[in-house]
């Protein structure tokens, strides 16, 4: 029921871009039996959360700096074959209203297209690059990052994330709202920590509770942080709480971020070093962090090895529609028999109707996997449950607009059509989903009388905004509810403007 498409790997070259809310990144590998060695890494500062005006809306000056970098970028990555670029987008594009305009822009720069991660994911795959950066092992392990706009914190066991959260604050975010105008003084440091606190507050106590072996801090704030207390001796190695307090007090002692100079800081780092700061000695307060490993690999590290784990067949979405279906109690044996028919049916569709991928072949998959999944809350409207349950899970190895078409399907799968939910997708999603979600409802119907047998040998053929399903001889007349069920559907269809018929 779970088997997701089979990939043939035939790239040579991979690459993973982080659009991150202080600095856009960039790694490209050669690929050889599943081992990357990196060959290109490219980091521009576009501080794209600096960006985000009082609407939650990427200003136009800001937008203009970003599609620069990306165009920079795409010079480099637009040449490689697609699947086998990965482009995620972080805090700020999550919380901007205007990413859709955004992302439009960015894809046609790249040539590739553009994920939008949830928070939890975000963590998920740092946890992966800094693990992947480690030596082998059941280490216990707190992983800390803090981002322009987001702080991820993980806890975790080897390369498995365990506990994960992502936090509203982020180097960019607590110096807007501390030290815009550049000034620093000890009492907005102060009311900057006390800020950080309060996210951190609510999740601390559960991290305290993990017993880590070791704490890794990584992304680019961390490692200034890192350089810093390193430069003026306070400490050979990573950070200790004693070397950053004695940056507390120095950064405190400057009236203006122009004063951070003698710390070694990058001018692109300077004026949201603060803010980093601040967060930091909050996590390392409510954590109880005496010390902690510095790691250079992070988001787009972890974004390269779960692309490579997708091109090898294992990926995680795969293993998270599993634990979600088993967590709801979905029948697996029913489910699996959907999916058959609606991979079948798919087979015969896909190229008259564009559908011809692996993503829509997953996609597809994993809808029949789940589409039962609101039958545990109530059978009444169940549908309605399962898309709900669907679109607000923490579903691992899913962008946010992997999860919205997983969740219309499963919404449309019976009963009325809710064409407003999926008008309501990425307009690049809403065609392919529509078509998707016929192939899951037919599937669906013939298998209403969940037994074990297998549905018929029918033949599908369709055009534009029509389906024409022929049976085996006499079959229908010997399954007069199956007629009864097409013509109920024949009405469902025709107000999205498909045609169904059947002999």
């Amino acid at each position: 029921m779970f088997a997701q498409a089979k990939a043939r790997n035939t790239f040579e070259s991979v690459a993973a871009v982080d659009l991150g809310s202080n600095s856009f990144h960039m790694i490209v590998a050669h690929l050889q039996h599943g081992e990357l060695s990196v060959i290109d890494r490219l980091r521009e500062s576009v501080r794209l959360g600096a960006g985000l005006d009082a609407d939650k809306r990427i200003t136009a000056e800001a937008h203009a700096r970003a599609l620069e970098c990306l165009e920079r970028f795409g010079q480099r990555v637009g040449s490689l074959l697609p699947g086998s670029v990965r482009v995620v987008g972080t805090n700020t594009l999550r919380q901007a209203r205007n990413s859709d305009e955004f992302l439009s822009a960015a894809e046609a720069a790249l040539g590739h297209p553009v994920e939008i991660i949830a928070g939890r994911e975000e963590a998920r795959l740092i946890y992966l690059g800094v693990a992947h950066g480690l030596e082998a092992g059941d280490e216990r392990r707190l992983v800390i990052d803090i981002g322009g706009g987001s702080t991820e914190i993980i806890f975790g066991v080897g390369f498995d994330a365990m506990r994960r959260e992502s936090l509203q604050m982020g180097c960019v975010s607590l110096s807007r709202a501390w030290f815009e105008d550049g000034k620093i003084k000890k009492k907005r440091l102060k009311q900057a920590e006390f800020a950080a606190e309060l996210e951190i507050q609510p999740v601390a106590a559960a991290f305290r509770e993990q017993n880590w072996d070791r704490t890794i801090g990584c992304s680019g704030t961390i490692r200034a942080i890192r350089d810093a207390v390193q430069n003026k001796g306070w400490c050979k190695r990573g950070i200790t709480r004693g070397a950053l307090e004695k940056l507390r007090t120095a950064v405190a002692a400057c009236s203006h971020v122009d004063e951070l100079r003698p710390l070694g800081l990058s001018e692109d780092r300077l004026a949201v070093f603060p803010g980093g700061v601040a967060v930091l000695w909050a996590v390392f307060e409510l954590l109880n962090i005496p010390r902690m490993d510095v790691s250079s690999q992070a988001l787009r590290e972890g974004v390269l090895y779960d692309l490579v784990g997708r091109i090898e067949n294992t990926d995680v979405r795969t293993r998270a529609v599993a634990a979600v279906a088993t967590r709801w109690a979905v029948d697996p044996h029913h489910a699996e028999r959907v999916a058959g028919t609606a991979l079948n049916l798919f087979e015969q569709a896909a190229g008259a109707w564009d559908l011809d991928s692996p993503d829509n072949r997953n996609i597809l998959a994993w809808a029949a996997a789940l589409h039962e999944i609101g039958l545990l809350i109530s059978h009444s409207q169940y549908q309605k449950h399962g898309g709900y349950v669907v679109a607000h899970t923490d579903l691992s190895g899913f962008s946010r607009r992997e999860q919205a078409v997983l969740a219309a399907l499963v919404r449309g799968h019976r009963r009325k059509f809710p064409l407003q939910d999926f008008q309501a997708l990425h307009k690049s999603s809403v065609d392919p989903s529509i078509r998707l979600c016929i192939l899951l409802r037919l599937a669906v119907l013939l298998h209403r009388s969940r037994t074990a047998s297998k549905a018929p040998a029918m033949r599908l053929a369709v055009t534009e905004k029509a389906l024409h399903l022929e049976f085996p001889k006499r079959w229908l007349d010997r399954h007069p509810l199956t007629i009864a069920d097409l013509e109920r559907e024949q009405g469902y269809l025709a107000p999205v403007g498909f045609e169904l018929s059947f002999e």
